[in-house]
C-alpha cells in the first residue's frame, strides 16, 4: 500500500480559504511600519548556530531543547532561525548599520523554527512579524516600538488584547534582585518542576518564566523586580509609562514578566489575549541593551519584539472578524465544441491583460458541466464560444447571477464587463 503523506507533527499548510487572513495582516503590518519609518529587512532561513547561543543565551530552552541544529557538507553547525532578533543584530553590525542615522528601524516578516509542544496558533515551524529599533536608548523608543505593535493589532480590529509590562532591570541592580530571587526560592526548591530545579542553580531569572502548573503557585509570591530597580531603570521605566499614558495606550504591570531570552534588559512586555493567558501570547518583546556587544560589536542598545501571524489568525477568526473574501475569477471562459477551445484560451489570455481576471475551461467536460464549475468558482460572468460565436468573432456573455445574457464582440467583452 502506497503511503499516505501528512505534513511533519507541529506544521501546517496555510489553505487559499486562510491566505486572505494573512493577506490581511501582512498590508495593515506593511502600512503601520511605513507609517513609523521602519524599513523591511530579510535575514537567511539559518545561521551559525553559535549565534543564537551567544545571542540568546546558552541555558535557555530555546537553545537547550528547541532548535533545530544540523551540519552542513562542510562540517559547519547551523540552526535554522528559532527567533528574529540575533540574525537581525547580526546583519547590524556585518553591514555597518551603525554608520547611519540611530537608531536603525527594521521590520521583517519570516518562518521561526523551534521543536516544541505545538498548540494552538503555535507551530514547530511558524511566521513572525517582527520590529527591531537598535542604536537609541531612550524610553520613547521603547514606547514607539509597543505603539508601533498596538497600533498593528488596532488596524487589524482585534479587540481584548491586554498589554503587560514590566523592567527587569540592567547589570547594575539585576545581581540584587538575583539574590533576593534566590533567597525566596531557597526553601522551595521541592516544590518545583525539574526544569526550575536546574534553572536555580545556573538562570534563576528564567524561574519566572516557567508555564508548569505546579509552579505557578512559587511564582505569585516571588518578589517584584520593580522593588529592586537602580534610580537610573526606575526613571527609564516611569518614562516608559507617561509616554504610554501619552498616547493612550492602556498598560498592567506584571512584576513576575521576564520573557524567555538571555539578552532582555530593563523593558519587557506581552500582549495576551482574555483567554488562554501567558500561553497564548499574540506578541512579546524587550529591550536587549547588551546583546550587539555580546556578538562582537560596540556598546549598542536596542528594543524589538515578535508576533506570531498564526495568532494573529486564530484570534481574528475567534472574534469573527472580516478580511475580505478569497480572490474568484470574474469571467469564467466556456467552449461548446472543439474547435472553440483555441479562441477560448486566446479570449482568457485577452481579458487577463487587462486585469480581469479569468479562468478558461480545460478538458471534455459538456457545457452544463462547464458552467457548474464557473458557479462553484463564484465567476461573476461566463463567456461562451460555440459554432455560432465562433464564425461571428464573437462571445455570449451571461451573467451568472441572473442569466441575463447578450452576444458581444470579442474585442468588446473585457470594456463589458467593466461597465
Amino acid at each position: 500500500m502506497t503511503k499516505l503523506y501528512k505534513a511533519p507533527r507541529g506544521t501546517t499548510d496555510v489553505l487559499p480559504d486562510d491566505q486572505p487572513y494573512w493577506d490581511r495582516v501582512w498590508e495593515a503590518s506593511a502600512r503601520i511600519c511605513g507609517l513609523f519609518g521602519y524599513r523591511r529587512i530579510e535575514t537567511p532561513v539559518f545561521e551559525e548556530a553559535s549565534l543564537f547561543a551567544r545571542g540568546v543565551g546558552e541555558v535557555t530552552d530555546i537553545v537547550q531543547k528547541e532548535m533545530y541544529v544540523f551540519q552542513d557538507r562542510g562540517g559547519q553547525q547551523l540552526a535554522l532561525r528559532p527567533e528574529g532578533t540575533a540574525p537581525v543584530c547580526r546583519a547590524y553590525l556585518e553591514h555597518g548599520m551603525h554608520n547611519l542615522p540611530q537608531p536603525v528601524r527594521l521590520w521583517y516578516w519570516c518562518p521561526i523554527f523551534r521543536y516544541d509542544r505545538p498548540q494552538a496558533g503555535r507551530y514547530r515551524q511558524h511566521t513572525q512579524l517582527g520590529c527591531e529599533a537598535i542604536g537609541e536608548a531612550d524610553a520613547s523608543v521603547d514606547a514607539e516600538v509597543i505603539e508601533l505593535l498596538f497600533r498593528i493589532y488596532e488596524e487589524l480590529g482585534l479587540q481584548g488584547l491586554t498589554l503587560h509590562l514590566n523592567s527587569i532591570g540592567d547589570p547594575t541592580c539585576r545581581p540584587r534582585y538575583l539574590e533576593a530571587l534566590r533567597g525566596y526560592y531557597a526553601d522551595k526548591l521541592k516544590r518545583l518542576c525539574n526544569d526550575c530545579e536546574a534553572r536555580y542553580q545556573r538562570n534563576p531569572l528564567r524561574l519566572l518564566d516557567c508555564k508548569q502548573d505546579r509552579c505557578q503557585p512559587v511564582i505569585a509570591g516571588a518578589p517584584p523586580f520593580t522593588d529592586y530597580l537602580c534610580d537610573a531603570c526606575a526613571d527609564h521605566f516611569a518614562r516608559l509609562r507617561s509616554y504610554l499614558e501619552d498616547v493612550g495606550i492602556g498598560y498592567l504591570l506584571n512584576p513576575r514578566l521576564v520573557r524567555g531570552l538571555d539578552y532582555y534588559t530593563r523593558t519587557v512586555f506581552e500582549f495576551q489575549p482574555q483567554e488562554g493567558g501567558a500561553q497564548s501570547t499574540v506578541g512579546a518583546g524587550g529591550r536587549y541593551d547588551g546583546l550587539i556587544e555580546e556578538l562582537g560589536g560596540r556598546s549598542t542598545p536596542g528594543i524589538g519584539w515578535a508576533t506570531g501571524i498564526e495568532r494573529i489568525v486564530l484570534n481574528l477568526k475567534r472574534q469573527e472578524l472580516a478580511v475580505g473574501e478569497p480572490p474568484r475569477p470574474r469571467v469564467f471562459v466556456a467552449f461548446q465544441t472543439a474547435d472553440a477551445r483555441s479562441q477560448s484560451f486566446r479570449l482568457a489570455s485577452d481579458l487577463r491583460r487587462e486585469g480581469i481576471a479569468a479562468v478558461v475551461a480545460a478538458g471534455e467536460r459538456s457545457l452544463k458541466a462547464q458552467m457548474r464549475h464557473a458557479d462553484a468558482l463564484g465567476a461573476e460572468y461566463a463567456a461562451i464560444i460555440g459554432k455560432r460565436e465562433l464564425a461571428d468573432g464573437a462571445a455570449t456573455l451571461r451573467r451568472l447571477a441572473d442569466g441575463h445574457q447578450e452576444m458581444v464582440p470579442l474585442a468588446d467583452v473585457a470594456g463589458r464587463v467593466n461597465q
